[in-house]
């Protein structure tokens, strides 16, 4: 199956964010070795220059280093992956938020609809 994406944003930030998401959800640890940028290339249907500025921007990000003739490696440094997990929760709710707001609901409407949600769906995951 093709690679979707969305032409709101340019790939290699949506590759990020990807890339980031997974390391939120644990699918890749502190210390592991990411694909090699032609493998990446081939796995996610894009340019290996894409790949190459993916890469850069999650390093600019403190989020993987570069090791010269070994890869590309997630952070060991758990606080900044703290902080990435905060700032990741941080965007989601803020976007969550704005559009809320932009349909016309007050704070306390979604702070109310969110809470009944969430307890709506706590018996659900226990399951």
């Amino acid at each position: 199956m093709a690679v979707q994406y969305e032409s709101t944003s340019p790939i290699y930030l949506q590759l990020a964010e990807k890339i980031r998401r997974q390391i939120l959800r644990h699918e890749l640890t502190p210390g592991e070795k990411l694909p090699s940028v032609r493998d990446m290339a081939v796995q996610s249907s894009v340019n290996p220059n894409t790949v190459q500025r993916t890469y850069s921007e999650l390093e600019r990000m403190g989020i993987v280093e570069s090791r010269r003739g070994q890869g590309t490696f997630i952070t060991e440094n758990e606080e900044r992956l703290e902080t990435l997990r905060d700032e990741m929760r941080e965007t989601q709710i803020a976007s969550f938020v704005q559009g809320m707001k932009e349909m016309g609901f007050a704070s306390e409407e979604i702070l109310s609809g969110l809470t009944t949600y969430l307890n709506n769906k706590k018996g659900e995951s226990n399951q």
